[in-house]
């Protein structure tokens, strides 16, 4: 009787297994550039940043992630069809369509908020650690900066690109803090689409360092970068000059965006939910060190949120400082007009490797201002805020630009919403300067 005419539910159940995997298969083929820069996007600068947010505010500032949402999802996109379409990055696009002295100040503006970023990022993760074994800050924060230079130049891409896709992980960290820390879901979702406006310069500044936080510079390069790099690695020609593959690759970029911004937002999300549930409820609404940002969550939440939040900072440290150095180093060398790869040997990129060495160093050097690492991060995010709105005018003018594009300008409703993106970045800076000059 087991033989005969009951089988056929199992034989019908067993091929829609492989295809279910062959689907998930694909979907996370499809992930990569856009997944990385979203998860760095949620860097130590951003932790930090989301943690006063939500102690100063509490829930005030969460309507601001559902406004950013799409405007990150647009730009990022721009800069990876840029890289894709044009087979080239960002700088280079600036090198060859535009005056040299504007290339040059907007690499330059790049350098300053990156070395910034960098020594905001790894001072975080040198504080953090201590709060976990005890030791040296400062040496810390210098063995962080070396450990990512050494992956960054030893390693191949493709290995390179895969250990930063599982270093995504580490922001689920702050998915479990959210889930001990006792939010009112009621009053936070609420607080995502009903404003809770100011009018005052903290406000203002607060606004400006969610946005600079979640649409930087450094991601806009980097992005672009990673298509090139992509595209390199499946010895696939530019979109400009094989436009019947721009169907499915440009599929891909949205899709990949969609999600790694997506991703970012959450996290975000998450991080503000916790310290305003945590921090702000118990009356802690100015946080001065970054040990007082973590340690605060331990009598509250308990060890686990405490430990996880610290560890987190480490992980997607790990994750953002490469990326950083990285989109310096592809500036750079665009710049000059040098080749210049994560695939390519130290000795035959040696700009392209000086700089993911020096800007590093550089930022990590920070360290020895006595400079609180939390309110460093704080205003790295500001200045990454101030520096946006130039690049993306920029970046908008490239992906319109047909002798840049071919015939793959960027489409009519996605200019809207990048130059929207554009001025609602270029509107908070000139709030935040009203507010603090």
């Amino acid at each position: 009787m087991n033989d005969s005419p009951h089988t056929p539910q199992t034989s019908n159940a067993v091929p829609e297994k492989p295809q279910a995997q062959s689907i998930r298969a694909r979907f996370f083929r499809t992930l990569g550039p856009g997944l990385i820069t979203g998860a760095a996007d949620d860097d130590p600068s951003g932790i930090g940043t989301h943690s006063q947010i939500g102690a100063q505010f509490g829930y005030g500032l969460a309507w601001t992630f559902v406004l950013s949402f799409p405007l990150m999802v647009v730009i990022q996109q721009v800069a990876a069809e840029i890289g894709r379409v044009t087979g080239g990055g960002i700088a280079q696009n600036l090198r060859r369509h535009y005056p040299r002295p504007l290339l040059w100040t907007m690499v330059s503006l790049l350098l300053v908020a990156n070395v910034i970023n960098l020594g905001a990022d790894l001072s975080a993760m040198g504080a953090a650690l201590v709060l976990l074994i005890g030791g040296n800050a400062a040496f810390y924060t210098l063995l962080f900066g070396v450990l990512c230079i050494v992956l960054e130049v030893t390693l191949s891409y493709p290995r390179y690109a895969s250990i930063l896709k599982w270093t995504t992980l580490s922001l689920f960290a702050y998915v479990g803090v959210v889930v001990v820390a006792g939010v009112p879901w009621g009053r936070a979702l609420t607080a995502l689409v009903v404003p809770e406006l100011q009018w005052n310069a903290a406000y203002a500044t607060a606004m400006v360092a969610i946005l600079g936080t979640t649409i930087s510079p450094y991601l806009f390069f980097w992005q672009a970068g990673q298509e090139i790099e992509e595209q390199h690695r499946h010895h696939a020609k530019p979109l400009c000059i094989a436009p019947r593959d721009a169907g499915p690759e440009l599929k891909r970029i949205r899709t990949d965006t969609l999600v790694g911004m997506a991703f970012s937002s959450i996290v975000s999300l998450a991080i503000v939910f916790a310290t305003a549930a945590t921090l702000n409820a118990n009356g802690i609404t100015d946080i001065e060190t970054s040990s007082q940002a973590a340690e605060a969550l331990r009598p509250i939440a308990g060890s686990f949120a405490f430990a996880m939040f610290a560890l987190g900072i480490i992980g997607t440290g790990l994750l953002a400082v490469p990326i950083l150095a990285g989109s310096a180093a592809y500036a750079v060398t665009e710049m000059v007009g040098k080749a210049g790869s994560l695939d390519a040997k130290p000795l035959k990129a040696r700009l392209f490797y000086a700089t993911i060495a020096l800007t590093t160093l550089a930022g990590a050097a920070l360290t020895s201002v006595a400079i609180d690492p939390v309110r460093a991060l704080y205003w790295a995010a500001v200045v990454n805020g101030v520096l946006a709105a130039p690049l993306m005018a920029m970046m908008m003018l490239i992906v319109r630009n047909k002798r840049a594009m071919g015939r793959l300008t960027l489409s009519p409703m996605a200019t809207v919403m990048g130059w929207f993106a554009t001025f609602v970045m270029a509107a908070a800076t000139a709030l935040f300067f009203a507010f603090t000059l």
